[in-house]
C-alpha cells in the first residue's frame, strides 16, 4: 500500500497533519495523539519550507494500525507436543558436575542452539555442556572437559528426520564449562558460525563451510573473561556485518561461602545479592574477522547481573536495540542512539521492575509482538512468587505491565521460568508462549512445601493479544513431566509448518518436543537473505498483511536463557490461505515489499539492490526525504526508464483497477499506471 500525503491527508474520519517536523494524528473528536514517541516523532528530512510536500511511501501500513483477527482461525484446536528425543537419535545428557559446596554455577545450566550448519534445508542442534567441577575446587580454577561426558555436542540432521551425532567431525566438543549459545554468519560467508559462551572464556568458533569449526576466539578478539552466560548477534551500526553483545553474570569464583541454614541438607545457593555486579561486553566486528571491544565507548559498560538478552528495534527508528534480563537487580533496556552508543533506558521506558516496583530474578527474555500492534513487547521469566513479566509496548517509547491484566500473572505465581519463547503453536495468527521451568535451588522443597525444584514446561495459548490461557494440561504426557528446565530453542524441525521445540535441563537430558497439534490454519516460513545487510539478516523487521489482520516480527536468533533458535520467521495465517503483502524493512534502510503471496510453503527473500541517490528511507518514526522523484529527470538528464534501470526509485499514480494498493519500487509501474 502508499502513503500520499499532502500537506492534510484524509483516512476516513482520521486525519495526519505536519507541524513543525512532527507529525501527529487527530481524530474526529478529543485532543489530538502523536503518531509515535514524544521523542521519536517521524520527521520529514530537509527543506520543505515553502514547498507543498506530495510523496509516496511504499508498503506503509496505516500508522500501525492492525485488524482484529479474531473468528479468522481454528483458535480452539488442542495442542499437542511429543517427546522424539529418544527416537530421533538423541541422547545428550547436561553435566553440572553437582558438589557438596553448592558452588552456583552447577545449578544455571546449559543451552542449546537451532540452526542449519551445512545449508541442507535441515535444523541441526547444538548443545553446550558442563565441564568438571572438583569437589571443593580452587577459587581461581577452571572446570575442565577431560571426558567426553562434558563434550559440547553437535547433532547433524539427516534426510530421514533423525540425527547423527559429528561432534568430534566438527570440532566442536569444547574447553571449560560451556553456559550459552548464539548462531550466527558474523563473516557473511553463507555458513553459520557458533559463539559459545563460558565461564572464565568464550568461544567463537567459525563455520568452515565442510562440516567443520574452527577456534577463532582469540584471534578475533572475542574470547572475553568472566562468567558469560546468553549472547545476542546483531548489527547495531547497520554497517553489514553482525556485532556481538555478551551478558555476564556477576564476579564470582570458586569460593567455599556457605549459604543456608547449617542443618543436614539444607545447605543453599548463594544469592546474588552476595556478589558484585559486571558489566556485559559488546564487540564491533571489524571486519576481516577482527572484533573490537567497544563496552565502554558505546556507554554499555553498566553494572549487570545478566543472564538474558534480546534484539528488537522496541522504537522504530531504524537501530536495534537490546534489552537484558538480570537477576535481582533492575533489567536493563539499551536504546542504540544511531551514532554507535547506547543509553540504558529501563526505568525511564517501564521495564526495569514489575507493577509493584519491585526488583525480581530476571532469568529468560523474549522481545517480540504478541498482539500485533507492529510494535515490540516484552516477557521476562523468574522465580516462584514473582510472577513471570509481561510488558506491553505502548509506541511511545514506554512499556506497560501487563503481567496481571493478560492472566500471566495468576498462572506463573509458583512457577519458576527460564528459558522462554514467543511462538504460534497453532498457527492462528497470534503468538503464544512456551517456558521452560524449574526452580534454582534443588532444595527448595525443604524450605517451601508448596514451590518444586523441577517442574513441568508451560504453554501459555494467546486469546487474541488480550488474554494468555494455560492449556498445559491439556497439550501431551511432556506436560506432566518434571524437569530442571534451563534452556529452550524454537524453530520448524521436521518443516512441517509447525513450530518444535527443544529443552535442556540441568544435569539431565534434553528434550526434542514435536509440535503435532492438529490444526486447519495455514502457515507462511520466511527466510531473508541479506545483500547490503548482514547475509542473515538479522534486525530485519517483516510486516504480513492477511485478510484477518496484520503481523510483525524481526529476524534474530537470540532470545530466551543462553540459546539461539531458528532465524527462519515463521507466521500463522489462521484461515486465510495466503498473505495479501509482505513488507520487509532491511537493516541497511532498504524497504521491499512483496505482493499476494499464498500461505503453507517455505519462501527465502533475496534483499534487493541499493536504490542508489534517490532512495525514499521510510521509517515507522522516522520519514527521511533524501530527493523528489519528480525532479530526477531535470537533476540528472536521465529519462525515467534509465532511472528505473538504475536502481533509482519511481514514483506514480495509478490509474488501474487496483487503485487502493499501488504498486511501488522495485516493480515497473502497473497497466496504465503513469510517471508522476
Amino acid at each position: 500500500m502508499c502513503l500520499e500525503i499532502i500537506g492534510l491527508v484524509l483516512f476516513g474520519q482520521k486525519s495526519i497533519q505536519i507541524f513543525g517536523g512532527r507529525i501527529k494524528r487527530r481524530r474526529s473528536s478529543g485532543s489530538p495523539k502523536l503518531l509515535c514517541s514524544k521523542s521519536f516523532c517521524r520527521k520529514v528530512d530537509g527543506a520543505l519550507a515553502g514547498v507543498s510536500l506530495l510523496f509516496l511511501a511504499c508498503g506503509f501500513a496505516v500508522f500501525g494500525q492492525s485488524r482484529d483477527a479474531a473468528g479468522a482461525s481454528h483458535s480452539n484446536d488442542p495442542p499437542h507436543f511429543s517427546d522424539i528425543t529418544e527416537k530421533v537419535g538423541v541422547d545428550f545428557i547436561q553435566k553440572a558436575s553437582p558438589t557438596s559446596r553448592k558452588y552456583l554455577l552447577e545449578t544455571m545450566g546449559s543451552g542449546v542452539a537451532l540452526f542449519d550448519y551445512d545449508n541442507d534445508g535441515r535444523l541441526d542442534i547444538f548443545f553446550a555442556n558442563g565441564a568438571r567441577i572438583d569437589d571443593p575446587m580452587p577459587p581461581d580454577a577452571q572446570p575442565r572437559k577431560d571426558g567426553p561426558q562434558y563434550w559440547n555436542r553437535l547433532y547433524h540432521q539427516k534426510a530421514d528426520g533423525t540425527f547423527e551425532d559429528v561432534t568430534e567431525r566438527a570440532g566442536l566438543g569444547g574447553v571449560g564449562y560451556s553456559t550459552g549459545v548464539a548462531a550466527g554468519d558474523f563473516d557473511n560467508d553463507g555458513y553459520e558460525d557458533l559463539f559459545v559462551a563460558g565461564y572464565g572464556r568464550s568461544t567463537l568458533y567459525h563455520n568452515n563451510g565442510n562440516g567443520t569449526f574452527t577456534d577463532v576466539a582469540d584471534r578475533a578478539g572475542v574470547s572475553g573473561s568472566g562468567w558469560a552466560t546468553s549472547a545476542a548477534w546483531f548489527d547495531y551500526d547497520n554497517d553489514g556485518r553482525l556485532d556481538l553483545v555478551v551478558a555476564r553474570y556477576m564476579e564470582w569464583k570458586f569460593d567455599d561461602i556457605y549459604c543456608g541454614e547449617r542443618r543436614e541438607g539444607y545447605r543453599s545457593y548463594c544469592h546474588p545479592d552476595i556478589f558484585k555486579p559486571v558489566s556485559v561486553l559488546l564487540y564491533h566486528n571489524d571486519g576481516g574477522g577482527k572484533f573490537s571491544d567497544v563496552s565502554h565507548r558505546a556507554g554499555v559498560d553498566k553494572p549487570m547481573k545478566a543472564l538474558g538478552v534480546a534484539v528488537a528495534d522496541y522504537d522504530k527508528d531504524g537501530w536495534a536495540d537490546f534489552i537484558v534480563a538480570n537477576d535481582s537487580i533492575p533489567e536493563a533496556l539499551f536504546h542504540n542512539k544511531g551514532n554507535g552508543t547506547f543509553e540504558e533506558v529501563a526505568l525511564a521506558s517501564g521495564v526495569a521492575l514489575d507493577g509493584g516496583g519491585a526488583t525480581f530474578a530476571g532469568m529468560g527474555v523474549d522481545f517480540a509482538d504478541y498482539n500485533n500492534d507492529g510494535w515490540p513487547d516484552v516477557v521476562i521469566s523468574d522465580l516462584a512468587n514473582q510472577r513471570y513479566s509481561l510488558y506491553t509496548n505502548g509506541g511511545d517509547g514506554t512499556f506497560d505491565y501487563a503481567t496481571n491484566s493478560t492472566g500471566v500473572g495468576a498462572i506463573t505465581l509458583l512457577h519458576s521460568g527460564w528459558g522462554v519463547r514467543f511462538l504460534d503453536y497453532d498457527n492462528d495468527g497470534w503468538k503464544d508462549l512456551f517456558i521452560a521451568q524449574a526452580h534454582v535451588m534443588d532444595n527448595i522443597e525443604m524450605r517451601e512445601p508448596h514451590l518444586h525444584y523441577r517442574e513441568p514446561p508451560l504453554l501459555l495459548h494467546n486469546n487474541h493479544g488480550k488474554q494468555f490461557v494455560d492449556v498445559s494440561a491439556e497439550a501431551g504426557a511432556v506436560f506432566q513431566q518434571r524437569w530442571a528446565g534451563r534452556g529452550l530453542a524454537s524453530g520448524d524441525i521436521d518443516n512441517n509448518g509447525k513450530v518444535d521445540v527443544v529443552i535442556t535441563s540441568n544435569d539431565g537430558p534434553a528434550w526434542i518436543l514435536r509440535n503435532e497439534t492438529e490444526t486447519q490454519n495455514h502457515w507462511l516460513t520466511l527466510k531473508l537473505v541479506g545483500v547490503k545487510s548482514n547475509r542473515d539478516a538479522i534486525g530485519a523487521q517483516v510486516e504480513i498483511a492477511t485478510d484477518a489482520g496484520n503481523q510483525y516480527a524481526t529476524v534474530t536468533t537470540a532470545s530466551s536463557y543462553q540459546s539461539s533458535s531458528d532465524p527462519r520467521l515463521h507466521f500463522g495465517l489462521g484461515n486465510s490461505p495466503k498473505v495479501t503483502s509482505i513488507r520487509v524493512r532491511w537493516p541497511s534502510g532498504i524497504v521491499q515489499s512483496l505482493g499476494e503471496t499464498k500461505g503453507d510453503q517455505f519462501l527465502t527473500i533475496t534483499e534487493t539492490a541499493s536504490a542508489g541517490k534517490y532512495t525514499v528511507y521510510v521509517y515507522q518514526a522516522e520519514l527521511r526525504l533524501r530527493d523528489v522523484f519528480g525532479d530526477i529527470d531535470r537533476r540528472s538528464g536521465r529519462t525515467r526508464e534509465e532511472a528505473r534501470l538504475t536502481g533509482a526509485d519511481w514514483w506514480h499514480r495509478g490509474k488501474y483497477q487496483n487503485s487502493d494498493r499501488m504498486k511501488c519500487f522495485p516493480e515497473k509501474p502497473q497497466p496504465g499506471g503513469e510517471w508522476e
